[in-house]
């Protein structure tokens, strides 16, 4: 069981960097990377402290089941007085006072009780499960972060690109109002720039409702949302698995998978539970030790009425053989086997869930890639096919309509790019945690891609 103090020293180690962090975030937050949200939200994240007193409830337990290897040492004492009138033959009778007292020190040491043997065995199962679900909690806790962190990013990269859109459309509402002064042009290419620029703020409106919804949710874990958020560099693309085989990454989940690991320490546990009750039928063993003194002052029950002092000890064995318990034991016996049954049942299930998720999320990683590849190309496009729109309409060979599709296709697709690049890294952090591999260290790698450096609209200004 070496592994679940080194998880105990790694927990401490854990929070006294969070205690630094709340330290360090106690005032208000104006700006922040994925790394320093992530160690904010392990200090501040209220289902992240309950998962991990969840761990220390069961940690306490397994001390509570070694007990009954142990010995048991009771220590007890009286002391009291008694006031008689007692008489022998014909003799008169005679008060007598006395005062008692004793003590007695007994030690018990179980030699043969199997069912306390298979209790210790059934809680390392339930301290082991309990490792594998705060595991669990860590890895929820980092996508959790990371999909509220990405879903701010994509907001604000949202309204970047829809005050782009606002300014492209308004300044070709302006070509088409002088051109329709000059009288080169029809009123309809001002009617079709002026509905497009409504379009456009609406769509701006609803990004800025956006971005406040998903402050919201990165609030409700941290406790206050940062001001500011690091993003991704426009350069970055997102690793490739490694290794780059779906098969590798589902064996691993069912392996490796928090969820597949307590629900296999719960089965152990069930097997261990069985083991135990059957154990009730056997005889048990114990040794047993004790030592004492006693006194008295007088004397009831004889004539003489005289002082007694003794100490005794005393040494052996116990031996207990349940006969009948009226069919309980039983009972319990059959109960336990069928929670075996579900138990195993339920891990079969958990394997597959995890293979599921590993291969989905690595499907998730590749097509996010390949629609990344496929997005950058087109708002590639997107910006020549405004720039040669704008210059045929200009002289004539291209309509306003022409123009203002092909500002609003290339906005589209810039949405659709910075998403995409968010949803890709956040796949690929899904299917580290389906094989049981997502850390801290995922988070700093993918920290290291983010600049805190405002690129805002960089490369959307580049349109005219």
């Amino acid at each position: 069981m070496s592994w679940v103090f080194v998880a105990r020293l790694q927990w401490i180690r854990k929070t006294a960097g969070m205690l630094l962090v709340t330290a360090t975030f106690s005032v208000s937050i104006r700006a922040a990377d994925l790394l320093e949200v992530y160690r904010l939200a392990q200090a501040n994240d209220p289902t992240f402290e309950a998962a991990r007193f969840a761990l220390e409830v069961v940690q306490q337990r397994l001390p509570q089941a070694r007990a009954g290897l142990l010995p048991v040492i009771t220590a007890t004492g009286n002391e009291g007085a008694t006031q008689a009138n007692t008489s022998f033959g014909n003799n008169p009778a005679i008060d007598r006072n006395v005062r008692n007292s004793a003590w007695a020190l007994q030690l018990t040491q179980p030699l043969l009780r199997m069912q306390n043997i298979y209790a210790y065995s059934e809680s390392q199962a339930r301290l082991e499960q309990a490792v594998a679900q705060f595991k669990q909690a860590e890895q929820d806790l980092i996508l959790r972060v990371a999909q509220a962190y990405f879903d701010v990013a994509v907001a604000e990269s949202n309204i970047a690109v829809a005050e782009a859109q606002v300014r492209a459309v308004g300044e070709q509402l302006a070509i088409a109002t002088r051109g329709f002064g000059l009288g080169t042009t029809a009123i309809t290419d001002t009617y079709e720039a002026k509905s497009r620029a409504d379009l456009a703020r609406a769509q701006q409106i609803g990004s800025l409702n956006e971005l406040e919804n998903k402050r919201s949710e990165l609030e409700k874990i941290l406790g206050q949302a940062p001001m500011q958020l690091a993003v991704l560099r426009s350069s970055v693309v997102a690793p490739q698995p490694q290794p780059a085989d779906p098969q590798a990454w589902i064996t691993q989940a069912r392996e490796n998978n928090p969820a597949v690991r307590a629900q296999q320490a719960a089965f152990d546990a069930a097997e261990a539970a069985v083991h135990k009750i059957e154990s009730e039928h056997l005889p048990f063993l114990d040794l047993t030790a004790s030592y004492g003194a006693n006194t008295s002052t007088a004397n009831l029950t004889t004539p003489a009425d005289y002082a007694t002092r003794g100490r005794s000890a005393t040494i052996g064995v116990q031996l207990t053989i349940p006969l009948y318990a009226g069919g309980g034991t039983q009972a319990r016996v059959m109960e336990a086997i069928a929670s075996r049954y579900k138990t195993r049942a339920e891990l079969e299930a958990a394997r597959r869930q995890a293979g599921n998720e590993a291969r989905q999320a690595y499907a998730g990683v590749a097509n996010g890639l390949a629609q990344t590849e496929a997005l950058d190309s087109a708002v590639q496009s997107g910006r020549s096919a405004v720039k040669g729109n704008q210059v045929g309409y200009k002289a004539g060979l291209r309509i306003n309509i022409d123009v203002l599709n092909a500002e609003q296709q290339l906005y589209t697709s810039q949405r659709d790019l910075a998403k995409a690049r968010y949803d890709t890294l956040f796949q690929g952090l899904k299917l580290k945690a389906a094989a049981g591999a997502l850390s801290e260290a995922d988070v700093a790698s993918i920290n290291l891609l983010l600049t805190k450096q405002t690129e805002k609209n960089s490369a959307l200004t580049n349109t005219q």
